[in-house]
């Protein structure tokens, strides 16, 4: 079934891209983004967090012909006038660990971020060790490149899009199958992966997705926390898009967030949204977004920065964004 962009948030899937969005609006909070922006005292609230002074800040891309080529990558680059330091690709369950991709991200300034997808594999035999001979391949592979690695397994788990997910597989389930993996990540001497626990934006009542809370392995075994989500209408906000979710996740940890997947439809007015973006990553304290570089067929969007005035703005917030505080 092709989902309704009123309904899902994009998801990239392990064969292509499935979109999907969910109206995400909170007026109370919405109410309170106005207030602080307009009296410019700034209060504490839940969502909004101080990142260190000295955290990284992360402009990510991911391109359609990743991993097997970084032409994409270095073409994004070219355009925004600077290179990604995070760059991601889509993994099936039982491939290798592309470190001939790694190299050219790390030759390039940039970090390597997998999403590894267990589509139509069992997440009791993963827990069980049936799959142990791939992780500890995969783990040695990792291992051996030496760089950091950012690794997310399963991603958008809280929707019910995916096999590993929500409707498809018990909470229980997941939590055992990403802590079997992580600790034997660990037991094999891994120390240069940070574990991406990615979720997608929650809507108001949807019966597509559950609270992230049920899916959380526990800050012993994640890292940082990935949030996706889209702009689909040029109506949205961050705060409408990311901002409940972003409030939900601070509720069980204080992990950093990253938007691990983002994107904006032409029609949604992209220079606008760019711009929103930005604000809103510094608004909330996030580390940085990946953009979704690619043309998505199964919904007929294309989320690729093309215009100038898109890159234009891009280039313009990426260079704040960037820059080191003064």
């Amino acid at each position: 079934m092709t989902p309704s962009s009123t309904t899902r948030s994009a998801a990239p899937s392990y064969d292509g891209k499935k979109g999907n969005m969910r109206r995400t609006l909170i007026a109370l909070l919405a109410c309170a983004l106005v207030i602080i922006g307009a009296t410019a005292v700034v209060t504490w609230a839940p969502w909004r967090t101080t990142p260190p002074a000295n955290s990284v800040r992360y402009l990510g891309v991911y391109e359609a012909d990743s991993p097997t080529s970084y032409a994409g990558v270095d073409q994004f680059a070219q355009a925004i006038g600077r290179q990604p330091n995070i760059v991601t690709y889509y993994s099936h369950w039982l491939d290798q660990f592309q470190a001939s991709f790694a190299t050219s991200a790390e030759q390039h300034g940039a970090t390597t971020l997998v999403q590894i997808a267990p589509q139509n594999i069992s997440l009791t035999d993963i827990t069980a060790g049936r799959y142990d001979p791939y992780l500890t391949s995969y783990a040695a592979a990792v291992k051996a490149f030496g760089k950091p690695v950012v690794l997310s397994f399963g991603h958008e788990m809280n929707g019910d899009w995916y096999s590993w997910g929500y409707k498809h597989n018990s909470p229980a389930a997941f939590i055992a199958a990403w802590r079997h993996i992580v600790t034997l990540f660990r037991a094999d001497g891994v120390t240069n992966v940070t574990w991406l626990w990615t979720v997608n934006i929650i809507g108001n009542d949807s019966p597509l997705t559950s609270d992230p809370a049920s899916w959380w392995p526990g800050n012993s075994y994640v890292n940082w926390v990935g949030i996706d989500g889209y702009y689909y209408q040029s109506t949205q906000d961050f705060a409408q898009v990311f901002g409940p979710t972003i409030i939900d996740v601070k509720t069980f940890t204080k992990d950093p967030i990253i938007i691990a997947e983002t994107g904006a439809a032409i029609a949604a007015d992209q220079s606008a949204k760019i711009n929103d973006l930005f604000n809103g990553i510094q608004t909330y304290g996030l580390l940085g977004f990946v953009w979704f570089d690619a043309n998505d067929t199964t919904q007929g969007l294309n989320w690729r920065i093309t215009s100038q005035a898109a890159l234009s703005q891009y280039r313009h917030d990426a260079n704040a964004f960037m820059k080191p505080a003064p």
